[in-house]
């Protein structure tokens, strides 16, 4: 219930919608009762059983009820018929007051349920914003944990059941308990007796469907968890289809996905068996109330008691029958509604995760960055495994600064801690003397500009590239930027120029042109500084000359942090830093470090800086 009442939230406020939504879904019931309702005097009029009471001559004296209502309709009935002197004129006027009724039922059920559209759409795109939102705001130590396709499943197949299952069983809720609470108005109205007695048979429906519904929320969980692994599995495939086929796997990936998805089916089928369940039930539940009251109607007709009529007993069925489809749709949206609720946990569960980088209510602004970066004993480490233990370390403004060592030395750490895309666990990384968890986030980062081994570009214009984030760019500076990364002279030559558009993750470029696109990416957002994370490692010489080119125009007058493995891009730091095992164990320049023949001696004669 309260993951229900969580839901709602996203269609606030809630006047917008209810009122309408009530009063249209009202003037659908009413009409439809009222149409039925007319099956009393036309049946009384096809077999000639049309007799004036002696209520029917008296105009009845306004009275807010069902009695009152009825009394008008047959004073006006009668009063037709004896003006007419006809029982055919009768009938052409049942008939119309039958076609009047029945379209207004269906206009009110028509607007009610264009109100329930502009709900259910707006619900439904605040809810994908608020998971996009999210998606954005989380750490890389959460991504690390999740699998992409896990949370693909979820933006798209949860939202999905969601819309589906729950905003429909939303429609239920509000409209099909008004409809049985009318009809069993009526059908009270008509017959006390034989309603009170046909009650007793709900409690027993409704205790067969509530357990095939708490069955299937079991198998729902499983079903959402193996939909993920399908999505994980098709984007790992789709992202590796070139190792995938230079290693003759693909019999081995075609058995991972056949045996997921086997799991997936199987669990599938028996949701969807127990789902359809749920209706035959109903179903055969119905017809046989719908014996039992024909066997007790019946018999109180045939006896006379009751005062049933056989055109009202006629009309007490056709509104009894009325019941069972509201009554049998609430049962199916009970049902279809488990799995729904499971697809809003799921959801439930990412909006709800703690986001591990947070901006302090008091953060401090900061524009410039004036005089050093200072890394004061910083440990980090990541699920138990220390990655950083006490490193202390300054880069003074405008100074390039090399991070070398072997793989997991924790180089890349040191950097992703600067702009805070994870969070120090000891000590501080202070940027002018204050602590990067004292400033505003967009400030920050703002500050600082990153180019990284994978060239990581969107599907979407060379000029959007570029200009990432800046839709009011000015041309000449998206050219001048991919001018001084090497990159106009191949861009002029693209099929439209600056306004090609360069396919997922850039496919239509070549490595070394990714890797000039978002070098000119850096040099337009022109930061004062700059993180190089093995930016030229993935290139072959040709591309890496270019490449590095455009990254001694791109460092000029920055602080720069070079994370690399070749001897080229570090030889001329200020400070070369050594690191193993999340320490500093070297430090100085080229030939300081080449002198004291410690680990950067032994990297440079392997050529092995990683």
């Amino acid at each position: 219930m309260n993951i229900f009442k969580r839901l709602l939230k996203f269609a606030t406020p809630l006047h917008h919608y209810l009122p309408e939504y009530i009063i249209y879904t009202i003037i659908g019931i009413v009409f439809g009762m009222v149409n039925f309702a007319m099956l009393i005097p036309l049946l009384n009029v096809i077999f000639q059983q049309v007799d004036a009471t002696p209520q029917a001559v008296i105009h009845p004296a306004f009275s807010f009820s069902i009695q009152y209502f009825v009394d008008l309709f047959n004073y006006y009935f009668y009063d037709f018929i004896q003006t007419s002197g006809s029982l055919k004129s009768a009938l052409y006027f049942v008939c119309v007051v039958i076609v009047v009724c029945i379209t207004l039922a269906n206009l009110g059920r028509y607007m009610s349920a264009r109100v329930m559209v502009r709900l259910k759409l707006t619900m439904m795109s605040r809810l994908r914003t608020r998971l996009y939102e999210k998606f954005n705001q989380q750490s890389l130590s959460y991504y690390s944990k999740q699998q992409k396709g896990d949370l693909l499943s979820t933006m798209t197949n949860d939202v999905q059941e969601i819309e589906n299952n729950v905003v429909s069983a939303i429609q239920v809720f509000t409209r099909d308990p008004f409809i049985i609470i009318g009809y069993f108005i009526a059908l009270f109205y008509l017959s006390v007796k034989l309603t009170l007695f046909t009650i007793i048979f709900f409690p027993i429906s409704g205790g067969i469907l509530s357990y095939i519904s708490k069955k299937l929320k079991q198998k729902s969980w499983s079903s959402q968890a193996l939909l993920g692994k399908i999505l994980s599995v098709t984007d790992e495939t789709l992202s590796g289809i070139r190792i995938i086929q230079s290693f003759t796997a693909e019999r081995f990936m075609k058995k991972k996905f056949a045996d997921v998805d086997h799991q997936f089916v199987s669990i599938s089928k028996r949701i969807y068996n127990q789902r359809e369940l749920a209706s035959p039930i109903s179903e055969i539940i119905g017809v046989c109330i719908i014996v039992v009251i024909v066997i007790v109607g019946g018999t109180l007709v045939l006896e006379g008691s009751d005062l049933l009529t056989g055109a009202t007993f006629i009309t007490y069925l056709v509104f009894y029958s009325q019941i069972m489809q509201p009554a049998k749709n609430i049962s199916s949206a009970i049902t279809t509604m488990q799995k729904g609720m499971v697809s809003s946990a799921r959801i439930f569960q990412i909006l709800d995760a703690d986001d591990a980088i947070q901006e302090k209510q008091d953060a401090k602004a900061i524009q410039t960055f004036n005089d050093s970066i200072v890394y004061d004993n910083v440990s980090f480490h990541y699920e138990q495994q220390d990655v950083l233990r006490h490193v202390n370390l300054e880069i003074r403004k405008g100074q390039m600064i090399a991070l070398i060592g072997r793989s997991g030395a924790g180089k890349s750490t040191m950097a992703d801690l600067l702009p805070r895309f994870y969070d120090t666990n000891e000590g501080a990384v202070r940027i002018d003397g204050t602590d990067v968890k004292d400033l505003k986030l967009q400030d920050l980062r703002s500050l600082i500009g990153i180019v990284s081994q994978e060239a990581i570009l969107f599907n979407d214009t060379v000029i959007n590239n570029i200009a990432f984030g800046q839709p009011d760019a000015k041309m000449d500076d998206i050219v001048a930027a991919a001018k001084i990364a090497n990159a106009h002279e191949f861009i002029e030559q693209l099929e439209n120029g600056y306004n090609t558009v360069i396919g997922d993750r850039g496919s239509k470029l070549s490595g070394g042109q990714r890797q000039r696109l978002t070098i000119a990416r850096a040099i337009y957002k022109n930061p004062p500084i700059l993180i190089l994370d093995e930016a030229t490692s993935a290139l072959d010489a040709e591309a890496e000359k270019l490449v590095q080119a455009a990254l001694d125009k791109l460092m000029q007058h920055r602080t720069t942090i070079v994370i690399a493995h070749r001897l080229s891009t570090i030889q001329h730091a200020n400070e070369i830093v050594v690191m193993d095992k999340g320490e500093i164990i070297e430090r100085g320049t080229h030939e300081q470090l080449m002198q004291r023949r410690g680990l950067y001696y032994k990297l440079v004669e392997m050529q092995e800086f990683k």
